[in-house]
């Protein structure tokens, strides 16, 4: 597919087939997520793939946090959203989980999000391309800590994580700014 349709294409799909993504496919949109350019070329990123239990078990830390909101002193600030529960549904309901972690590193904070957004997009991209549904995950970070302790990576910092499956939906592009309203020439 030309590169311009499939970015034309892309959507964030929220309901997916019950059907599996093979492990190689997810190993071509893993690649090309490693392919991405990245700050200092330091390439920040480290992928787990999770499916069945593990990843189910990474949802119900997403709903325990919405659910326990108002009693936990540390989740208080947080303030986790409204879109919490509907994200770890459809997390239980995409048959791949990938969290996408980074190490820990205070002067790179900035770098290695922007060289994680460039990698994920290109995963995105690919996931498209190859006919797959994806969602980028940010609400994750509620419960970052925990799921890092979940998958044995509590030295590194989990930064977001994206569902892969068949979408079973074909939502409209949703509405974007115009052209001329977010560029400004100088001469």
């Amino acid at each position: 597919m030309e590169t311009k349709k499939v970015i034309e294409k892309r959507r964030s799909i929220r309901s997916f087939k019950d059907e599996d993504v093979s492990n190689e496919v997810i190993e071509d949109i893993i690649n090309c997520g490693r392919l991405a350019p990245s700050a200092k070329n330091r390439q920040n990123w480290y992928f787990i793939v999770l499916r069945n239990t593990i990843k189910d078990k990474v949802a119900d830390l997403m709903l325990e946090c919405a659910n326990n909101n108002d009693e936990a002193e540390e989740r208080k600030k947080l303030k986790t959203p409204s879109s919490v529960k509907p994200t770890a549904n459809v997390i239980k309901q995409a048959p791949i989980l990938v969290l996408i972690f980074r190490e820990k590193d205070d002067n790179w904070i900035v770098g290695d999000n922007l060289s994680i957004g460039a990698c994920v997009e290109n995963m995105c991209l690919r996931a498209t391309d190859l006919e797959i549904g994806s969602l980028w995950i940010r609400d994750i970070v509620y419960v970052a800590e925990d799921v890092a302790k979940l998958v044995g990576h509590e030295n590194m910092e989990l930064n977001c994580a994206v569902s892969f499956g068949i979408a079973n939906q074909n939502p409209k592009q949703r509405p974007r700014k115009e052209l001329k309203d977010i560029v400004e020439w100088y001469k």
